[in-house]
């Protein structure tokens, strides 16, 4: 009986130790977190939507406006888009704006539906005053949120230009599912979880780029960032919203005279079906006037390593298909 009174006292201290170092931790975890969002602040402004804050980076001039649009669970846009956004820069204007729950923006409590996403696009764009009609640039799942805004409000965009873009139909022509998050997932920023996942394996959240493409302040930032944001109740809800999203867009296209280009990868091994990412955009493109597409050796974060080559595509497809045709 003594030696069971004992145990249970052994085990009762050993719990108690273990509660007492997770709370001293996730303490630990806010002090930092506040220490940080004032050695870090934005690098760009803050501007009111819905009574929260959305951070909006702008850098260069230029007759045409480049809005770049993040995809699922990028935790700093503003950060991971700085290579493409030095290069683009020197002959446009180009905007990030990062959604809520994503870099510097707040947390919101608004569904992650692709009407909430676009209006709050467009009144952080109009509150910054940073007016259109512009080209839409959008990374991976922005494409379904590019593609409902195109056709919602096409008089405000010029061109859409995707980089290995989710469209709306994808998942029906390869007969696959969006991805799921587990709800518990959102816990890993304020427990301070994924500070420790970054202190463990700091690498896994950077982009995978040659030394040198990204500054070291812009990799520090973007591993205290996603110390704060990952995973967090907004990119869950967006992950679990991409079905209903997909659903109230499927039956949408690119407006047959908007021009449009996209960015995709290079797949070494092909699947042995007909069907591929590239017959995939052939398809949705075959409908557009003036369309192009680019395939690249690379991640489907292609902007990680191929932000020169975009820029120079880029730029030349501003001239042939935008800027001449307003000539005429």
């Amino acid at each position: 009986m003594q030696k069971k009174f004992r145990f249970l006292r052994i085990l009762r201290n050993v719990i108690v130790a273990i509660l007492g170092i997770c709370i001293i931790w996730i303490v630990t975890n806010q002090v930092m977190t506040a220490v940080e969002k004032k050695k870090y602040p934005p690098i760009g402004q803050l501007v009111e939507v819905n009574g929260r804050d959305i951070h909006v980076y702008t850098k260069g001039k230029g007759e045409n406006t480049i809005v770049l649009l993040s995809g699922l669970g990028t935790t700093a846009p503003a950060l991971d888009f700085e290579p493409l956004v030095n290069e683009l820069s020197k002959d446009n204007k180009v905007v990030v704006v990062e959604p809520f729950g994503y870099g510097w923006s707040d947390i919101t409590n608004n569904k992650r539906t692709v009407e909430n996403s676009v209006s709050e696009m467009r009144e952080a764009l109009q509150k910054s005053d940073i007016k259109g009609p512009y080209i839409l640039m959008p990374h991976s799942v922005s494409g379904v949120y590019s593609m409902y805004y195109a056709n919602k409000y096409p008089d405000e965009v010029k061109a859409i230009i995707g980089i290995d873009p989710t469209l709306p139909k994808a998942l029906d022509y390869f007969k696959e599912e969006a991805p799921n998050i587990p709800s518990l997932m959102s816990v890993l920023a304020p427990s301070g979880l994924a500070r420790l996942a970054l202190l463990t394996s700091p690498n896994q959240y950077l982009p995978l780029a040659e030394e040198g493409t990204y500054t070291t302040k812009n990799l520090k930032m973007t591993k205290v960032i996603s110390s704060w944001k990952g995973y967090n109740k907004n990119v869950i809800d967006e992950a679990k919203e991409l079905n209903n999203n997909i659903n109230k867009t499927i039956d949408m296209s690119f407006p047959s005279k908007m021009p449009v280009m996209i960015f995709t990868r290079k797949i070494d091994k092909e699947p042995k079906e007909e069907k591929s990412n590239i017959t995939f955009y052939q398809d949705q493109l075959s409908h557009v006037s003036s369309q192009k597409l680019v395939v690249l050796q690379g991640h489907h974060y292609l902007h990680w390593t191929k932000y020169r080559e975009m820029s120079e595509y880029v730029n030349d497809f501003i001239d042939t298909a935008i800027n001449s045709s307003k000539k005429k």
